[in-house]
């Protein structure tokens, strides 16, 4: 089984091709509209799901076999005809044009395997088994959909409003001092309603060289001198 490499992809505007018209095809529709992919499907039959998607625009929808040359231009494409010979055929086409491809139930002829996610806007955790187990993969989403450690996704917004400023400004800070501001109070705080005040916060913090608490040296962090990097690990083992 291949060893797979994770990473997620910016599919606005590009072209998806989805070779199947039925259930398994119509659950992939909603993620890459999601994602911004412009998705055709090509099936001879496909479910009423698919049919009403193509009738509201989300996809366009050619109702036929599939036929070499259905993957030029596309980037990526998914393989769910449930025939064996015609998924190896898209298989052989997109090797040839270098499309990434995940064919349904099949790892070995996959480029890319579709994972199981975890989502709390805008943190996404994604789960994969590498194909040996779909059925694992979901339950462990379902488990960690649950996980109190998701809560932190709602600082993200406050997060990312500080590390614009930070860029914007040219400011180098090293990465540890971003973890060190990240606590519960500002996470309450945002929590509450108080985005404004916990970016000034964390701004203050990151650049404040004479915190007694922090390393001085906003650029490197010191390995065991900083109280509050210990205070949060010791947090940490204790939850």
């Amino acid at each position: 089984m291949p060893e797979y490499y994770p990473v997620y992809l910016n599919l606005a505007g590009k072209r998806c091709v989805i070779l199947g018209g039925g259930t398994i095809a119509q659950g992939k529709i909603a993620a890459l509209r999601d994602a911004g992919a412009d998705i055709t499907i090509i099936s001879p039959e496909a479910t009423d799901g698919i049919k009403r998607a193509a009738q509201r625009g989300d996809v366009a929808f050619e109702q036929r076999p599939y036929r070499e040359g259905d993957l030029e231009g596309a980037f990526i494409a998914v393989a769910a005809t449930n025939v064996w010979h015609v998924n190896r055929q898209i298989f052989e086409e997109a090797e040839a044009k270098g499309v990434l491809l995940n064919v349904v139930d099949d790892p070995d002829q996959c480029t890319f395997i579709a994972p199981s996610i975890v989502r709390r806007d805008p943190i996404t955790l994604a789960v994969s088994t590498g194909g040996a187990s779909p059925a694992l993969a979901r339950k462990m989403r379902e488990t960690l959909a649950e996980a109190p450690a998701l809560k932190w996704a709602d600082l993200a917004g406050a997060l990312g409003r500080a590390r614009r400023i930070i860029k914007e400004q040219r400011t180098v800070i090293d990465p540890t001092r971003w973890q060190c501001v990240i606590t519960e109070d500002l996470l309450e705080m945002t929590q509450a309603g108080r985005e404004d005040e916990v970016v000034d916060i964390i701004l203050a913090q990151l650049q404040d060289d004479t915190i007694p608490e922090m390393c001085t040296d906003l650029a490197q962090c010191k390995a065991g001198g900083c109280a509050k990097r210990a205070a949060l690990r010791a947090a940490e083992a204790v939850s």
